[in-house]
């Protein structure tokens, strides 16, 4: 593994100025992650996205949406598969404070592997690229989608990439480019045994030192994209075609949205609430509001009886 030693650059990500080592070509995702983001333009939920332009205001497929178990058709579809999934990944990991989200771009694994899921209603295999949160505030829940007219504390979104094309932003532009696996958490006072959570107690522990818009902190030691998921039941789930929740709302994502409902600590989800945006102001209710089905089908598979 070809490793780069540097001063991390400010412009692109404020950091301690630690000598740190980091694989070039995470170092490159990493870049052009920043760089896709830039390219999304100027924009805030101060509004939910009622007054973002573009597609996301006239597209016909857009996300998020109320997924409701009585308007889904209940199929008999594969469930996701996991490849990879349970390969620890290279780490030093990187998670950013991009003002719009806590974001952590990933890695390939240390066996040099890509990640990936099929299955559902995946066309083909996509490679997970990254993942992210979106959360409320002490007063108000926060995820995108709702499951059957109920919104959750966080939800988060493990990003993938159709295979067949050569970047995000290639993908993007392609009705069957992405996969987003979506995982609501509800606020619990307790902890859960630290086995079921470890994945994201590592990535919630070193919340507070992203406070600050464009600031960063990296993450260590074991870790896999598996134990992002918890103890979550992967059998269960909705799945729709529908569209980026950000700008510019492309609608290239396949979702998968588990109905099963991942319990996670206050405490730990208090942390996101402190985190700043662009202007620095608090970083709260980063959530889209729900938007018109406009008659898609929303496919429920239901766990299989033996």
């Amino acid at each position: 593994m070809f490793v780069l030693r540097f001063w991390w650059p400010l412009a692109i990500l404020s950091c301690s100025s630690a000598l740190i080592e980091i694989p070039a070509d995470y170092l490159t995702a990493i870049r052009q992650d920043r760089a896709d983001e830039d390219a999304a333009g100027d924009y805030n939920y101060d509004h939910q996205g009622a007054d973002w332009t573009g597609t996301c205001d006239t597209g016909q497929r857009q996300s998020p949406i109320d997924l409701i178990f009585s308007d889904s058709t209940l199929s008999s579809i594969p469930r996701i598969r996991f490849n990879n999934y349970n390969q620890s990944l290279r780490t030093p990991l990187v998670l950013t404070n991009n003002g719009h989200t806590a974001n952590m771009v990933l890695p390939l694994t240390r066996g040099g592997q890509r990640p990936y899921i099929n299955g559902g209603l995946l066309p083909g295999d996509f490679e997970v690229q990254s993942v992210h949160f979106h959360w409320g505030s002490r007063s108000s829940k926060g995820s995108e989608h709702a499951i059957n007219f109920v919104r959750y504390d966080v939800e988060m979104h493990i990003v993938h990439k159709n295979r067949r094309y050569e970047s995000m932003g290639e993908a993007t532009q392609q009705p069957d480019g992405l996969a987003v696996l979506g995982v609501m958490f509800r606020a619990v006072p307790r902890s859960r045994p630290n086995s079921q959570l470890y994945g994201l107690n590592k990535i919630f522990n070193q919340v507070p030192r992203i406070v600050e818009y464009n600031s960063n902190v990296t993450i260590s030691g074991q870790l896999n994209v598996g134990q992002l998921l918890g103890d979550v039941v992967t059998g269960e789930f909705y799945t729709y075609n529908g569209s980026l929740t950000t700008p510019d709302c492309a609608e290239s994502v396949t979702w998968t949205v588990f109905s099963d409902i991942l319990d996670f600590p206050e405490r730990q989800i208090a942390k996101l609430w402190t985190l700043k945006d662009s202007r620095s102001r608090p970083l709260i209710n980063n959530y889209r509001d729900i938007q018109d089905t406009n008659g898609r089908p929303v496919y429920y598979r239901a766990l299989q009886k033996l």
